[in-house]
Order: C-alpha cells, then sequence, then structure tokens
C-alpha cells in the first residue's frame, strides 16, 4: 500500500499545481471529492497508468538497444576486424536499405552501388594478392551476414562475385588467367558470374552434367543450357562448368560476355532474391579458346574446393537473414501499440521474439565456429553442408515468427520483414538443398553413402 500512497501523493501534488482557473474549469465537469475517493480505490499499477496519462511529459522508459548478437560473439573480434564489421554495416543502413525494397519490388538491380562498394574495398576478401584484402575467413562470413541483415540480394550478388566467381579462378586457374582477371573483378571493372545449375540438372550436377566441351583445333566447343545463373545479364565473364566428351570429366572455362554462340535470358516471376538477376543461358557452339580453360579444373572435384568455400558463406548469409528479420520484428513490436501499450510487453509476443533469439544466437555460434575451422584448415564438406541445412532451416523458422508478430504488416515490404520471408526460401535451396547436405553429412556419421 505504501506505493499507492506514494503515487496518490503525487496525483494530489499534480493537482495542486493547477491554477484556480483551471481548477474552477475542472469542477464544472467532474464532483472532485468523488474523484479523489474512486483515486483512493485505485491499486497501485492503475495509479502509475494515471500518473502516465497525467503527466505525459514524463521521461519516456529507456529500453535496450537492438542487438540481434545477444552472447556478444562478435565483440570477441579483433578491433580492426569490428571495424570493418561496423563499417559494412553502416553502408548497408545508409547506401542499401534506402532503396532496396523499391528495386526488390521492380525487379532490378541498383547498378549506382557498384562503385560504392568498390571504395569498400573488400571484395576477394580471403584472397592474397591480386589487391585482395587477404583476411581470415572469418570476416568473409561476418561479412555476408551483415549484407544478408539488410538484403539477401546484394549479398547473393557480392557472394557471385567475390566468391563463386573469383573463387573458381583464384582456386582453378593458371597464374596468368589470375593476374589477367582478379584485380580487374576486386576493383568491381569487371563482373562476374558461375554457370553450374542446368534447367534439368541441379542437385545431381557431379556427375549429371548436360552441358558438354570438345576440345578442336580452335581451342573448345561448348554446348548446353545454365540456369538460375546469378548476375548473368550484366556479367562481363561467366564460368562455365561442362563435361568433357572425350574423357567424361567436368572442365572450366572463363567465357566472355562477347564469345560467339553465347547468349543469355533474364528469368522473370520470381518471388524471392528478386534483385539479383538471374539468367537462363544458352551455349550454341560457343568457342573458347585454350587460354581462357580453367587450367587446374580438370574435375568435379575440383569444382567442389569452391562450392565447399562458399557453402560456408550460404550459412552466413541465412544468419544474416535472420538477424535482419528479428531486429526488425522487435523493433517493431516496441513500438506498435495495442490496448494501451507496446504489443512487446504481451506475454506471448515476448515467447515468439525469445524464440527468434535462441534460433539466431545457435545460428551465430554455429558459423563462428565454422569460420574458425575454416581458417585453421580443418574444414570438411560435411562442416559446411551441416551449417547450410540448419542455418536455413533455422532461418525459415525465425522469419515466420518475425512475420506472425507483425500481424497484417508483416507482409508489406515497408517493414522489411515481407522481403526476408520470401528471400528465405532461395537461400534454403541454393548451393544444395537441404535433402543433398544432409546425405554429405549423413555419409559422415555413418560411413555409408545414401545416394543413388
Amino acid at each position: 500500500m505504501s506505493g499507492a500512497f506514494s503515487n496518490l501523493k503525487n496525483i494530489i501534488h499534480l493537482l495542486k499545481s493547477v491554477d484556480l482557473e483551471q481548477l474552477q474549469k475542472i469542477s464544472q465537469k467532474v464532483d472532485l471529492p468523488q474523484l479523489m475517493n474512486n483515486f483512493s480505490k485505485l491499486d497501485d499499477k492503475q495509479l502509475q497508468g494515471l500518473m502516465k496519462m497525467l503527466n505525459p511529459n514524463q521521461k519516456k522508459k529507456e529500453l535496450p538497444p537492438i542487438d540481434g548478437d545477444f552472447y556478444d560473439v562478435f565483440h570477441t573480434l579483433p578491433p580492426e576486424h569490428r571495424e570493418l564489421q561496423l563499417k559494412v554495416r553502416a553502408f548497408m543502413e545508409k547506401e542499401v536499405k534506402p532503396i532496396v525494397n523499391d528495386y526488390w519490388l521492380r525487379d532490378q538491380f541498383p547498378f549506382e552501388l557498384i562503385p560504392k562498394f568498390k571504395e569498400l574495398n573488400i571484395c576477394g576478401v580471403t584472397y592474397d594478392g591480386y589487391g585482395c584484402p587477404n583476411l581470415p575467413f572469418m570476416m568473409e562470413g561476418v561479412l555476408a551476414m551483415e549484407m544478408a541483415r539488410v538484403d539477401a540480394s546484394i549479398a547473393t550478388f557480392f557472394g557471385v562475385q567475390s566468391g563463386l566467381s573469383m573463387g573458381s579462378i583464384y582456386m582453378c586457374g593458371s597464374e596468368e588467367q589470375k593476374q589477367k582477371w582478379l584485380p580487374q573483378m576486386q576493383k568491381f571493372d569487371k563482373i562476374g558470374a558461375f554457370g553450374l545449375t542446368e534447367p534439368e540438372v541441379g542437385s545431381g550436377a557431379a556427375g549429371g552434367l548436360t552441358t558438354t566441351c570438345e576440345k578442336t583445333e580452335d581451342g573448345w566447343i561448348l554446348n548446353g543450357q545454365k540456369k538460375w545463373i546469378g548476375n548473368a545479364t550484366f556479367a562481363d565473364l561467366i564460368i562455365i562448368w561442362a563435361r568433357d566428351l572425350a574423357d567424361g570429366e567436368v572442365k572450366g572455362f572463363i567465357v566472355e560476355k562477347d564469345n560467339p554462340g553465347f547468349s543469355v535470358e533474364k528469368i522473370k516471376g520470381k518471388m524471392a532474391l528478386r534483385i539479383v538477376q538471374n539468367g537462363l543461358i544458352t551455349l550454341k557452339d560457343c568457342v573458347v579458346t585454350e587460354e581462357n580453360r580453367l587450367q587446374n579444373a580438370n574435375s568435379f572435384k575440383d569444382t567442389a574446393k569452391v562450392l565447399r568455400m562458399t557453402r560456408a558463406g550460404v550459412a552466413w548469409m541465412a544468419t544474416g537473414c535472420a538477424r535482419g528479420a528479428y531486429e526488425s520484428a522487435l523493433d517493431y513490436t516496441r513500438k506498435r501499440e495495442q490496448f494501451g501499450k507496446p504489443i512487446a510487453s504481451f506475454q506471448m509476443i515476448q515467447g515468439h521474439l525469445v524464440e527468434m533469439l535462441s534460433n539466431l544466437t545457435a545460428m551465430q555460434t554455429l558459423v563462428f565456429r565454422l569460420s574458425e575451422m575454416q581458417d585453421e584448415g580443418i574444414l570438411k564438406d560435411e562442416h559446411a553442408s551441416l551449417a547450410k541445412v540448419f542455418c536455413t532451416l533455422r532461418t525459415r523458422d525465425v522469419v515466420s515468427h518475425a512475420r506472425e508478430v507483425m500481424g497484417g504488416n508483416g507482409i508489406l515490404l515497408e517493414y522489411d520483414v515481407a522481403r526476408f520471408v520470401a528471400d528465405s526460401e532461395a537461400i534454403y535451396s541454393y548451393e544444395g538443398t537441404k535433402e543433398i547436405n544432409s546425405l554429405i553429412v549423413g555419409r559422415s556419421i555413418t560411413g555409408f553413402s545414401a545416394f543413388v
């Protein structure tokens, strides 16, 4: 009762501060003695609510900062790496976030961002030489997360450029090919793409590529199609993987956009990653010189090396997508009021938020260890596959809860979560489906291969 008595005293003090003229006007409308009698019957919580109504100018409750890193995982980064992380976050918040929904809706790419990406000097994050930063694999993952935290499409564009296309040349190209292409790609003066998936061949790429290559006196002749190739509509060069008719092995080629026999058609009607310009590539008697054959790509095992490296990045990207959805939902629930108070104060909403944060925290700690293993040189296919399976599954769950706590507004682009919901579906499927990656892990832990 002492709390209630104190609040009642505060209310009386407020009423005393009202001047006589105002008090006379109030007494004409209400019975002041009866009003005070009713005040005395209110409990402490009711009186506190009344105080807020009577004194709206009082200092608002200071809320904790919105931060998806609940376990302070990223505060363990070295200061210079933490600084770069926050620099990229600021770039994404300032340059990308204000325009991303408009471009996503129109199914177009914001080309004005490319020169700005160049200024960040982060392309080819982990490569040594050729103008690349030569940072740990950890930072490649952290930066992928920061990009996906704002937009997964931009993160995908960057991943194709810096990871898949540059990575193919870095890991499978000759020194001459590296010197020719990597410095230009690092500066975004040349844009790359990566052509592995085909219209009828996705998960079965290891042994079932229908795109073929044949050695001739003039070089190589490529025939076939590639589908879902990110950046393909505007790339200057595309890494094409094809099956050699002579020995049945998969080989890699650098195909330039003006190569005779090369054409690309934009894929339309996507519900996810709409900013990514995916293309259907057709190769019809496309002649590629021996100079543009990746000299150290002689089987699918070489292709797999590139995929292993970038699959870890997809797990990080899924984590970023989940973090963006969680932080957007938390911000929304603290501002959105129903029944006179923020919905974040309701028990059921807090239950959703905690479940989202639990998933997100598990994902962040997993990918952090994944990149530590990559930097230690002990990362295996099954490690990257497990991370891809777990993180993409949990991301779907996180974005679903984010959509739920936002009610009808959760389907509007202006609140961002609708885009995260859609984009999570694409991340769930690319770079190996849940089923294929599960079989990679299953083979590792049982000793038996369940692949057909």
